[in-house]
């Protein structure tokens, strides 16, 4: 997605959303399928161990979900119909986050044998059910091992975006 389209994206949930929901700007991220707003609402201070601390964490964020799920719901629709993506919704609370609802959009692709005994592997040693699985399981760990290359990438796209903008066509 283009920077301008992220950033309309961002502008119109952070205009739109109530301010008691915004302990800091919501996060927002946007693909060709899926707008994810993730709100950052109070921590709890509770309990003296790690769990009590958790488990007041997973209460806030319970109670924030069931509390705020009509006005959260009516939000959606309006963003739906203005930016033809389905809307998802998360939380963080302290340390914890949450995702309520999230796409899971299929993907077509060719592999090669090689790339196919990769996920044939993970299928038949039980790490994943099913190729399908196997190969959301690779992108998983590619996304938690080379995040800030990932990130350096879409910062690149970005540039490439914005000097398009501005060039003879524009």
């Amino acid at each position: 997605m283009s920077n301008e389209t992220t950033e309309r994206v961002r502008g119109w949930f952070t205009g739109r959303l109530p301010e008691q929901w915004q302990e800091q700007a919501p996060e927002v991220a946007v693909d060709r399928e899926e707008v994810t707003v993730v709100l950052t609402i109070a921590d709890v201070a509770a309990g003296e161990s790690e769990v009590e601390q958790a488990e007041a964490r997973a209460g806030r964020a319970k109670a924030f979900r069931e509390e705020t799920r009509e006005a959260r719901m009516a939000i959606a629709r309006e963003a739906e119909h203005r930016f033809e993506r389905k809307v998802s919704w998360g939380v963080r609370v302290g340390e914890r986050e949450e995702l309520w609802t999230h796409v899971s959009a299929p993907v077509m692709t060719r592999l090669r044998q090689p790339q196919r005994r990769v996920l044939d592997t993970l299928v038949e040693s039980g790490v994943a059910r099913s190729r399908s699985e196997a190969l959301a399981w690779c992108v998983r760990l590619v996304g938690q091992h080379e995040g800030d290359w990932l990130a350096e990438l879409r910062d690149a796209i970005t540039h490439v975006d914005d000097v398009r903008a501005q060039g003879p066509a524009a």
